[in-house]
């Protein structure tokens, strides 16, 4: 087991990659909190179950210091929290923005901030954070999606180097469009074993690092 006496945390674990990282997390040995804002364990039975609203502050220091209450430690976080915006950029409203940016970018942030506050006591930890592919793949009415993927990308590989020292690795996962066929896309679990290798042991000399799950998002015509 690759994750086995692990403790994880796994944010957005309701649907999609979030959930197929809890129960990918928990078949390969993991001890996993998954946290969504109904905090239900009809769709994973084996896991601890959170209400986190990853946009809040105090929701993220309550969610970590109940996983630190009940398990001494965190050692992986996984930010899968997230949600696309397709608007055009003139008729984008100022909320929608504010609301990606609050979802998408903001929650990355808050989920770093308090991992990291607990690793580096630890000396060790890793964190995975998830992103739309869309540097690979542009969608002209993603504007606010872009603009998160981005900022994902410079805060990951900024905060791998600041905790280079504590042995804390961090890496961000560009995932492509998750979708039944798998048509300019890809499944979930596909993105689940990329963050079940970057949280591993395996992946021990890998921090500030992008990989990209996104089928054949490279080659494939833009949306426009």
């Amino acid at each position: 087991m690759r994750l086995k006496d692990k403790v994880a945390l796994v944010t957005g674990a309701e649907a999609g990659i979030g959930l197929a990282v809890a129960k990918l997390f928990v078949e390969e040995g993991a001890t996993v909190f998954a946290s969504d804002p109904a905090a239900s364990n009809d769709r994973l039975p084996d896991v601890c179950a959170l209400a986190l609203d990853v946009t809040s502050e105090v929701a993220w220091q309550s969610a970590v210091d109940r996983v630190i209450e009940r398990s001494g430690r965190l050692d992986v976080l996984v930010n899968a929290a997230a949600a696309a915006s397709y608007e055009r950029l003139d008729e984008l409203s100022a909320s929608s923005w504010m609301w990606s940016i609050a979802l998408n970018q903001t929650g990355v942030f808050l989920g770093m901030r308090e991992a990291v506050g607990v690793m580096r006591r630890q000396k060790a930890g890793a964190i995975v954070n998830i992103a739309p592919a869309l540097n690979h793949l542009p969608a002209g009415e993603a504007y606010a999606c872009h603009a998160t993927t981005g900022a994902v990308r410079s805060m990951t590989r900024n905060a791998a180097l600041a905790c280079m020292t504590d042995n804390i690795r961090i890496n961000v996962v560009l995932s492509g469009f998750v979708q039944p066929p798998m048509l300019c896309g890809v499944a979930p679990i596909q993105v689940a074993h990329g963050c079940l290798f970057l949280c591993s042991d395996e992946a021990g000399g890998i921090s500030g690092a992008e990989l990209a799950i996104d089928g054949s998002g490279p080659v494939a015509a833009p949306i426009s």
